[in-house]
């Protein structure tokens, strides 16, 4: 399954592309002057710019944006707000936050991959004020309540 998606590009940026054809995300890219360096601290946050802002063709879908496993394991660094959200109606151009968790400094320059970015569908809730909810088998327990093993 495929979807149009207008893009519109600054800072000098390019499109994004699929590294591989199973590939379910496209790389952001930091789109940062080409002398700037963006140092975050452990415990730092930083807004950084990717350049694009987009117009998918349809309403019924959202762009989800998800940080790189590869960051998280070797430097701790993720994004501040764990995924983010890219209605179908925004044109702003898409930013990433990133935090730093790990011990040791963490650069980003200018091209480098910062985020992933996939599409997905949406369904819009209608939502039915009730009384009484079904009853399952799992019913209230959450919070770990199956255990560990």
């Amino acid at each position: 399954m495929s979807l149009n998606v207008k893009i519109k590009l600054s800072r000098g940026m390019t499109a994004p592309e699929y590294a591989t054809d199973g590939s379910a995300a496209v790389d952001l890219r930091a789109a940062l002057e080409e002398d700037e360096v963006i140092t975050l601290c452990p415990g730092e946050r930083a807004r950084i710019p990717t350049g694009i802002a987009i117009s998918p063709e349809r309403q019924d879908v959202v762009a989800v944006i998800a940080g790189r496993s590869g960051h998280g394991l070797k430097h701790g660094v993720t994004m501040a707000n764990s995924i983010g959200v890219i209605d179908s109606d925004y044109r702003g151009e898409i930013s990433v936050v990133l935090i730093n968790h790990g011990n040791e400094p963490f650069e980003v320059r200018r091209g480098d991959r910062i985020a992933q970015m996939m599409f997905m569908p949406v369904l819009a809730a209608n939502f039915l004020t009730v009384d009484e909810l079904d009853e399952t088998e799992r019913g209230a327990g959450g919070f770990g309540h199956t255990g560990i093993k």
